[in-house]
């Protein structure tokens, strides 16, 4: 089996498990999901979304978060880590919004990776998600480990791991995929106590099954 054939039935079989996929991080708008996404680094999203509601409320614009006090965003996003030097990012990102880009969140990687604890993968995330034109593929723990597994990288680093599925993947199919790796991560492929070998089609493929890996 040729690496095409491959990632292609791997493709098909994703899609055929997780049709509709969106990122869960809950959100009204691009704004929203840009801060929502800053606050999920190394959180879980459902702990963000317990979080963002209040946040949300009160602070619902960036000029309104702009000018918050450190210390009342530290109170109401203490669930999430390291929770202050994000809440110093998330009012110090509202004013560079304001100042550089008329509060409107721009759509590039470049721009994006501007402000104050955005990297790759929260770009890739926002512009993936509320511009619906990847500039890059999304690779956080999930999609690092699974995508090694399945034989489709052989790097750790995750910029590295990223270019490799980019040249595997159609460039309007990475916002999707890379959610789908997400899925298959969190639900089977798991780090510890992985479940591929319940499904015939995973415990042929995926090397957690052969090497009977639980990390």
């Amino acid at each position: 089996m040729t690496k095409e054939e491959k990632v292609k039935i791997i493709t098909n079989k994703l899609k055929e498990e997780y049709p509709t996929v969106e990122t869960p991080l809950h959100h009204k708008n691009t704004f929203e999901l840009l801060i929502a996404t800053m606050l999920s680094a190394q959180t879980l999203d459902a702990t963000v979304n317990k979080v963002t509601p209040t946040l949300f409320e009160k602070y619902s614009t960036p000029k309104a978060l702009s000018k918050a006090n450190v210390k009342d965003i530290e109170k109401i996003i203490y669930l999430v880590n390291f929770n202050k030097t994000k809440s110093r990012n998330i009012i110090k990102t509202s004013q560079m919004l304001i100042d550089n880009f008329n509060s409107n969140v721009p759509g590039t990687i470049e721009e994006l990776i501007t402000f104050p604890g955005v990297g790759r993968k929260t770009a890739n995330v926002v512009i993936g998600q509320a511009f619906k034109n990847p500039e890059g593929f999304v690779v956080d723990t999930h999609v690092g480990r699974v995508s090694r597994r399945l034989g489709l990288t052989k790097n750790t680093d995750a910029v590295k791991v990223e270019y490799d599925l980019m040249k595997l993947f159609p460039q309007p199919e990475w916002d999707d995929m890379s959610l789908r790796l997400i899925f298959h991560g969190r639900y089977r492929c798991k780090s510890r106590n992985p479940e591929c070998y319940k499904d015939p089609f995973w415990s042929k493929i995926c090397s957690c099954v052969k090497e009977k890996r639980v990390n």
